[in-house]
């Protein structure tokens, strides 16, 4: 196949008249300046965007957390109400829908943090797996590529209180336990198996290096002030300092949230070359704080982006939001710039795929188109698209060089309706 874009962001700048060549799922040829031919797309063109961070079945809250003041310990109670009531089935079905928007929203890769795993009494399914098999076809039906992160959750606080609730059908009973389990899952074209820590709260500090060499590998890091107080009178350290000394933190580990980091956290990041994964739509739903981006990022720490509990699925709004949430911080404009937002928003590398995130000769041909001709697009600058651009202004989205949205409307589901009935 063969497309061509009046504009591309290609080697990190936007080039014009593009010609770009497709085959088996692979880009062959980029070439800008080029006269024209192929399949158009219309507006600026842009390498598929990657969900670093998901929680699928936290869709089924949107708009329903907001009656009361609350705290994040009240929205989790809300959580596990709806943790409790999701099977297989009608895992596969919300997760389906919710892979869908995301597809819709110019995603073609999702790292699904994943902690569902067993009957609401703790039992296993018979087929141990059946939640997370159930994901993986949710995010094949839908078109997108997953990285599976399948977690490790044993405690439900760092002072190790044993897990009580819905939370026990997160657990395996200890590592043993998770690691039989998750030995039945595999690798496919569409999917990869990764690994996650849920947090120093959930996984006790004895059994925290025992996933350290499963890449990738992600991990809630300081989202709550709580938890750095808990984790201070239990360890007499920050929890960043405490995966420190398990040898948890390196190249193939991405901490997500990281917004309440002492200086010493942000070196430890830096120096063993952690990856910090910001959730910044989620950060603000729950009130959690402004995390320190800039100094992250000037310490050299990869930054990717999540949409988390998906107060809303909207990788512009998660990228622009880190340079806005800066200037609020710090009452200055001008943190980051457009490109340093858009690596973040395509590293697919964060998730294992690092043959994806760049249109580039030999990487997987993911393409989304953004239209120029919106009301909030119409007269923007193409390069400066990622400050006004909307998930509503994506046109079409290729993954793998398949076709999955036209025109704005998903190749495969009727996404709305869909979302409707799984939340129903």
């Amino acid at each position: 196949m063969r497309y061509f874009a009046e504009h591309a962001w290609v080697a990190g700048r936007v080039e014009r008249d593009v010609a770009i060549e497709v085959a088996d799922g692979r880009f062959t040829a980029v070439t800008p300046g080029a006269a024209g031919g192929g399949t158009p797309l219309p507006g600026l063109v842009l390498p598929g965007l990657a969900n670093a961070h998901s929680h699928a079945f936290h869709r089924a809250l949107r708009g329903r957390t907001h009656d009361d003041r609350g705290s994040f310990w009240t929205w989790r109670e809300r959580m596990y109400e709806v943790a409790a009531r999701l099977d297989p089935d009608s895992y596969y079905a919300l997760a389906r829908a919710v892979y869908g928007e995301m597809a819709l929203a110019g995603i073609t890769c999702v790292g699904e943090f994943h902690y569902l795993h067993h009957n609401p009494d703790g039992t296993p399914y018979a087929d141990p797996n059946a939640m997370g098999h159930a994901l993986l076809a949710a995010a094949r039906d839908a078109g997108i590529r997953i990285t599976l992160l399948d977690t490790l959750y044993l405690t439900s606080g760092v002072d190790g209180r044993p897990l009580e609730g819905v939370q026990r059908r997160f657990g395996d009973g200890g590592p043993d336990g998770w690691f039989s389990r998750t030995s039945g899952l595999r690798d496919s074209a569409h999917a990869r198996i990764g690994a996650a820590l849920h947090s120093v709260r959930a996984v006790p500090a004895d059994f925290l290096g025992g996933l350290a060499d499963r890449q990738p590998l992600h991990l809630h890091l300081s989202e709550q002030r709580a938890e750095n107080e808990q984790c201070l009178a239990v360890h007499g350290c920050t929890p960043t300092e405490l995966l420190h000394r398990h040898g948890v933190l390196g190249p193939g580990t991405t901490a997500v949230h990281a917004t309440h980091l002492t200086g010493k956290d942000v070196d430890l990041l830096s120096t063993t070359g952690t990856g910090v994964c910001l959730c910044p739509t989620t950060e603000r739903d729950l009130a959690d704080g402004i995390g320190p981006a800039r100094r992250l990022a000037d310490a050299g720490v990869p930054l990717s982006l999540g949409s988390d509990s998906h107060a809303v699925i909207d990788l512009f709004e998660e990228a622009r939001a880190v340079e806005l949430d800066e200037r609020l911080a710090t009452e200055r404009r001008g943190h980051f710039t457009a490109g340093e937002l858009l690596t973040a928003a395509t590293a697919h590398a964060s998730l294992g795929w690092d043959d994806a995130g760049e249109i580039a000769v030999g990487k997987r041909a993911d393409l989304v188109a953004v239209t120029l001709d919106s009301v909030r697009t119409a007269g923007v600058d193409p390069s400066g698209v990622v400050f006004a651009a909307t998930n509503a202004d994506v046109t079409h989205v290729l993954a793998d060089g398949r076709l999955i949205v036209d025109d704005g409307r998903h190749t495969a589901l009727d996404v709305p309706a869909a979302l409707r009935e799984a939340i129903a």
